[in-house]
């Protein structure tokens, strides 16, 4: 038999609140884990919290958290192939980095997830620590034997704007976790603690131009008619009159407030996935979003599309979200087409990158 393939994945964006890209990469250690040809490991590029990383992998996965600034390895990866990964983490036949940036390695089989590539036409949008992230990322797809990304529309962009082979590319679609399905509306005691109204519009998301949450704010203001505005993701919480921002909120807490919305709204100029799309329908909850390829590629037809920036066309679209009566036909099409996202897929497809890239 033989020997499991050796995959080192860039454990760094499970530390904090997660954002999707953290979603993602905890659900792909966790499949990985019970993938018996693979030998999975995490590392985490970073000088605060990195010993934090032991405690939120699966058990199966040896983590190795390093004390080294990610912003100097950064800068000295631009410049010369140096220190490769092995040389931080020890060796190993793939290093998958989740997060854009692939480390050069000396061996290792390069594998790197493009989640999109909004920040090529907004790079004022990045936090000045992020400033050459384009450099990074175009130098990590050139670098890889194998470029991921989570959408046909997204591997379409990384091959025109970046120059990379069809060939090279990988779609690895996200999943859905089971727990999706059986997500029940909050309780009176979430609803207490979060002062959530009854009914109410909601947004999952951080904030910044990418997510179209001024055109939101806008559409909104525009139909005092609406249920209140209820924005969840790491916003400052509070309460600006028809408007409820709620903080991070953990999975449970995430689940429950999606689970009772009366529509979600994700109104992004541009979306690698959309995840939050699929996990509403799983909910049964109806999808209100803007009309880029990715999110179109994804609902699969099951959700209102509108112009990205159209304030009028978004009011329209929610007031008729929020009248029309729940079809139950339709409701079960929304779970069945967010049923065939799984994790398990995600994974499956992953490690087919991984051979392809072991084998060059």
């Amino acid at each position: 038999m033989a020997r499991p393939l050796k995959v080192l994945i860039d454990g760094t964006p499970l530390l904090g609140h997660r954002t999707g890209i953290g979603r993602y990469t905890a659900a792909l250690a966790e499949e990985l884990a019970s993938t018996d040809d693979v030998d999975v490991r995490a590392v985490a590029f970073t000088l605060r919290g990195w010993r934090g990383l032991r405690t939120v992998l699966p058990h199966e996965v040896v983590a190795r958290g390093l004390p080294v600034s990610a912003r100097l390895l950064r800068q000295a990866w631009l410049r010369f192939p140096f220190p490769p990964v092995e040389l931080l983490a020890g060796p190993s036949d793939v290093m998958h980095a989740t997060n854009f940036v692939l480390p050069p390695s000396l061996r290792a089989g390069g594998v790197t997830t493009i989640h999109d590539l909004a920040f090529l036409d907004a790079p004022g949008d990045l936090p000045p620590s992020d400033r050459r992230l384009p450099e990074l990322v175009r130098q990590s797809a050139h670098r890889a034997a194998v470029v991921c990304t989570p959408t046909h529309a997204v591997a379409a962009t990384v091959a025109e704007r970046l120059g990379v082979a069809p060939d090279k590319i990988v779609v690895t679609p996200l999943g859905v976790d089971p727990a999706w399905f059986a997500a029940q509306p909050p309780s009176e005691a979430l609803r207490s603690r979060l002062h959530l109204p009854r009914e109410y519009l909601l947004f999952v998301g951080a904030g910044g131009p990418r997510k179209g949450l001024e055109p939101l704010l806008t559409a909104h203001a525009s139909r005092p008619e609406l249920p209140p505005l209820v924005l969840a993701g790491p916003h400052r919480s509070g309460v600006d009159g028809r408007v409820l921002r709620t903080g991070y909120l953990g999975e449970p807490d995430l689940r429950a407030i999606v689970a009772g919305a009366a529509a979600l709204v994700l109104p992004s100029r541009d979306e690698g996935f959309g995840l939050p799309v699929l996990e509403a329908l799983a909910c049964h909850v109806p999808v209100v979003c803007s009309d880029v390829p990715a999110l179109r590629e994804v609902a699969g037809g099951h959700a209102t599309h509108v112009p990205f920036g159209d304030t009028e066309g978004l009011a329209d679209a929610l007031t008729v979200a929020v009248e029309t009566t729940p079809d139950p036909v339709a409701q079960a099409a929304r779970r069945a087409h967010a049923a065939e996202f799984t994790w398990r897929r995600t994974a499956e497809k992953t490690v087919e990158a991984y051979r392809r890239a072991a084998s060059r």
